[in-house]
């Protein structure tokens, strides 16, 4: 056409995914995993976008974890590389267990030398107030 030139604009709009967030170039999921296999260690399947991944869950893994799936992620803007996967990893407390299960588990507990329970409280993730009043206090 012979008309003016204008602006064009593009709206994109992204639906949210039952699985992946977008974090940047990096996406992030998540999977939770039975306590034994925590402990143990074990390797599961895991379904990407390019297909079933395995993910290597190290032995002693804590729930928050974060296990990196090295350039899995979204493509980068201009770019042929791609971010990263990150699954963070929530491991299952049994809930219910039968006679057997909960006199195996006291065994460990005792084999451990892990006694009744106690709060612990973690010096690692103390929140911002709680560091600020340890400097005025001059600790």
């Amino acid at each position: 056409g012979g008309g003016p030139a204008g602006d064009l604009f593009v709206v994109v709009m992204v639906t949210r995914h039952e699985v992946f967030q977008r974090d940047g170039d990096n996406l992030r999921a998540a999977v939770s995993v039975p306590m034994t296999a925590a402990t143990l260690g074990a390797t599961i399947p895991f379904e990407t976008f390019d297909g079933t991944q395995d993910l290597n869950i190290a032995a002693g893994t804590q729930s928050g974890t974060v296990v990196k799936l090295s350039g899995l992620g979204a493509t980068r803007l201009r770019s042929e590389t791609r971010g990263d996967l990150l699954i963070t990893v929530d491991v299952l407390t049994p809930d219910k267990l039968d006679d057997e299960q909960r006199e195996l588990l006291e065994k460990l507990a005792e084999l451990r030398g892990e006694e009744t329970p106690r709060a612990q409280i973690s010096t690692e993730n103390r929140g911002m107030f709680s560091r600020m009043r340890e400097r005025f206090a001059g600790r």
